[in-house]
């Protein structure tokens, strides 16, 4: 197998947030695709050990934020390499609450969805949450962040727990 083939797969930069018994946790996903148009639905594979996936898998509700292009290294960061399970990811950031109640970072967003989880599939080392859409909007303007702007342009670097993870990008610039 060669691991460069899947760099060639297309994929966006998501913002992932849930809230369960008065605990937030979220994280940076490039596995948010929409699976069909009626009903509308998306999945999203998040990695087992997350703190996200333990409170996703409690309340059954989480919201996808679209990152733009503009978005920064520093929220980036926070939400992709740090756990929520000792920090506040939240923290310092413009925040919104939406009908859910699962907050969402307000800023260096281009997209928001509402959305509840209405199956899982055990992946081996991640979860495959199938969620319906129960609500969507445009939050700011720009272009969506795609994972190889990240790369190329931003020269991020992907935390082992990620899905797309490859050994050899350990090497790669930090965030």
């Amino acid at each position: 197998m060669n691991d460069k083939a899947l760099e060639k797969l297309s994929y966006g930069l998501y913002l992932i947030s849930t809230r369960w018994e008065g605990r937030s946790a979220g994280c940076i996903v490039n596995t948010l695709t929409q699976a069909t148009a009626s009903p509308a639905r998306v999945t999203v594979t998040i990695n087992k050990e997350n703190e996200t996936t333990r409170l996703l898998q409690q309340s059954g509700v989480f919201t996808a934020t679209v990152l733009s292009q503009e978005a920064s290294l520093g929220l980036i960061g926070r939400f992709g390499f740090r756990s929520s399970r000792d920090f506040d990811k939240f923290a310092g950031w413009r925040t919104a609450v939406g009908k859910n109640g699962v907050p969402y970072v307000d800023e260096q967003m281009v997209a928001r969805f509402e959305c509840r989880v209405v199956g899982q599939m055990d992946a081996d080392t991640h979860i495959v949450f199938l969620a319906e859409l129960l609500e969507g909007e445009l939050i700011g303007d720009g272009e969506p962040m795609s994972y190889a702007y990240y790369h190329q342009v931003k020269k991020g670097r992907t935390p082992p727990q990620a899905p797309s993870y490859i050994r050899q990008q350990e090497s790669d610039s930090s965030c």
